[in-house]
């Protein structure tokens, strides 16, 4: 008898020992007290409050805003329009820096020639100081686009040949088949493109600056005339002349 009550007390503790250990396992470090909804259930890893779409990441809040934003207030400027409403080609002919030795050190300044048309028979040249770049290109393009003259063309070509002076500049014009394109170069080239001549030969015989070649081409284009014009000076109509 004394045998048997003794056992039955150890095999008490035996069993004793793992549901203490259950207890504290479970409920006060691994079970609902710890690891459960107070650590990581709603309160911090959930959803809404932290990770949520619409708070932190939502598009409406911070990428909408932004792209309304940024590309509402960026707008190009229109390009710039003759008396009739042709929009304007300009063409950049040369760009010249001048530098200024001072005390300090030196002072560049820029000088640009700009030529500008219509692409219909329209063109002009204009000549802008600065003390940048952007800025002597834009005096230069608004001086060209007021001073534009009128050239009397014979479709994609000139209607007959033509030789003019502007200073040291000689410039001689002839009239091409169609098909061979604006066979210039330099300022000629640019002013024919801007005035819509597609087929040309051209040859640039004196001097090499940029302006005096650029006005005596102008210079050319507006002494070309027509048929029309020269029966209209002659007095006869063109079926009589011929």
């Amino acid at each position: 008898m004394a045998n048997n009550e003794e056992s039955k007390p150890a095999e008490e503790k035996k069993v004793a020992a793992p549901e203490g250990a259950n207890n504290t396992a479970d409920n006060n470090r691994g079970g609902d007290n710890r690891g459960g909804d107070n650590r990581g259930g709603d309160n911090r890893g959930g959803g809404n409050n932290r990770g949520g779409g619409n708070n932190r990441g939502g598009g409406n809040n911070r990428g909408g805003g932004r792209d309304n934003n940024r590309g509402g207030g960026r707008q190009r400027e229109a390009p710039p329009t003759d008396a009739e409403g042709n929009e304007l080609t300009e063409k950049v002919v040369f760009i010249n820096r001048c530098a200024k030795v001072v005390k300090g050190g030196r002072r560049f300044s820029f000088s640009a020639l700009v030529v500008s048309g219509n692409e219909k028979g329209s063109v002009g040249v204009g000549f802008g100081k600065a003390n940048e770049v952007a800025e002597c290109i834009k005096k230069a393009s608004g001086v060209a686009n007021k001073n534009l003259q009128k050239v009397r063309l014979n479709g994609p070509t000139i209607p007959h040949e033509v030789y003019a002076e502007f200073g040291g500049g000689k410039v001689l014009l002839k009239p091409a088949s169609p098909g061979t394109g604006v066979i210039a170069g330099g300022g000629v080239r640019a002013v024919c493109e801007a005035v819509g001549i597609h087929d040309v030969l051209a040859k640039s015989i004196g001097s090499n600056n940029h302006a005096n070649v650029v006005k005596a081409t102008i210079k050319a284009l507006t002494m070309l005339r027509t048929k029309e014009d020269v029966y209209g000076l002659r007095g006869k109509k063109k079926e009589k002349a011929i």
